[in-house]
């Protein structure tokens, strides 16, 4: 499967929720999660791609982990649309692609299934209002014998939203449940930077 080189610079929009879910229901990662109290923090995010770049959808569930004294993130589930995305995203970064559909409706309302059912949804309303953000950190996922630290940067306009989010209780990601999200987002404008990979040795 032909998929770009790394970097990959990605562009379009995602609405994101914080969670907070027991540690010990997260799905086993190759780096120690960052805890509150028995507590791990979840990211959430559908994500919408658009040209210029790769133009697919996206539902990722990251959690805020650390190798050593370093901060970044660990993504045990995601799922895209796009089998270029699948295969660059698995033998460039160790990332766990699966694929599903997507329906996107219009404005901020999206979903997702796979093969054996639903997955989950999102339906929210953002202000026009914003404020453009710039994110930076790094994701570690399992890669060959080792981990994989790939870069991320990001910017986009950032606007708290009124969400609706529903995950699958019989889906891949009821480990969530029975918890609501803290915080959603919308984030429009997303300009995107991931790569290049560096191999990594954990001393967590």
């Amino acid at each position: 499967m032909s998929y770009p080189p790394e970097p990959w610079v990605l562009h379009g929009r995602a609405c994101v929720a914080v969670w907070l879910v027991r540690a010990a229901a997260v799905p086993g990662l190759p780096v120690r999660v960052v805890t509150v109290f028995g507590w791990a923090v979840v990211g959430v995010a559908f994500v919408d791609y658009r040209p210029p770049g790769m133009a697919y959808h996206e539902v990722v569930a990251a959690v805020v982990v650390r190798d050593g004294w370093r901060v970044g993130v660990s993504i045990p589930r995601i799922w895209v649309d796009s089998p270029a995305s699948q295969a660059g995203g698995r033998e460039l970064w160790g990332i766990p692609k699966q694929r599903a559909g997507f329906d996107w409706g219009p404005g901020w309302v999206a979903s997702a299934r796979d093969d054996r059912g639903p997955i989950a949804s999102v339906r929210a309303r953002p202000s026009r209002f914003g404020v453009r953000l710039p994110v930076a950190g790094s994701t570690w996922q399992a890669f060959g014998a080792g981990l994989a630290r790939t870069p991320l940067r990001a910017t986009g306009r950032v606007t708290p939203v009124r969400a609706a989010w529903h995950i699958d209780p019989k889906g891949p990601l009821a480990w969530l449940l029975p918890r609501r999200p803290l915080l959603s987002l919308a984030v429009r404008g997303l300009r995107l930077t991931f790569g290049p990979r560096h191999r990594w040795t954990s001393d967590a």
